[in-house]
This record gives C-alpha cells, sequence and structure tokens, in this order.
C-alpha cells in the first residue's frame, strides 16, 4: 500500500491527500488543516480524491477534526471521501 501524500494550496487552504488513509496519515492532515486554520482559513477543503483506501482509524481521525475546527468556528470540507465523514 502507498503511504500517504499530501499537496497544499496555501493560497486557497486545499489540501490535496492520495495513499492509503490510516491514523498516522490522518494524523498529518490535521496537522495541516489546523496550520492553514491557524493562518486564516476559516474552510479547510481537504480532497481525498487520490486516496485509494482508508482505515477505519483514519477516517475517525478526519471526523474529529471536522468538529474541531467547527467548534473552533472553522469549516472542514471534506471531498471525494473512501469512507463516511
Amino acid at each position: 500500500m502507498a503511504q500517504l501524500t499530501e499537496t497544499v494550496n496555501l493560497r486557497t487552504g486545499l489540501i490535496r491527500a492520495s495513499g492509503h488513509l490510516t491514523s498516522q496519515g490522518a494524523d498529518l492532515l490535521r496537522g495541516t488543516a489546523e496550520s492553514l486554520h491557524g493562518s486564516g482559513h476559516v474552510r479547510v477543503v481537504l480532497d481525498l480524491k487520490g486516496v485509494r483506501d482508508a482505515d477505519d482509524a483514519g477516517l475517525d481521525v478526519l471526523r474529529g477534526l471536522g468538529e474541531e475546527l467547527a467548534a473552533r468556528g472553522g469549516e472542514l470540507v471534506v471531498r471525494h471521501s473512501p469512507g463516511t465523514v
């Protein structure tokens, strides 16, 4: 399985991920999303089109991230999720 990689657009607040989503990879995405939110992006978009498969632990991390950003007045938009986030 390919490890998770990310490409970040700092101007638009878009994170594109590809590979296999595990809890470790989701932690990487969490850190990037929190950094974007902290630098002024109210809305962070996470595009998972390139993610071929995901485990439950990784999806749980992303669910928690969405809730945390919402609690701080932000929004996490997940596109092309391989599971329910």
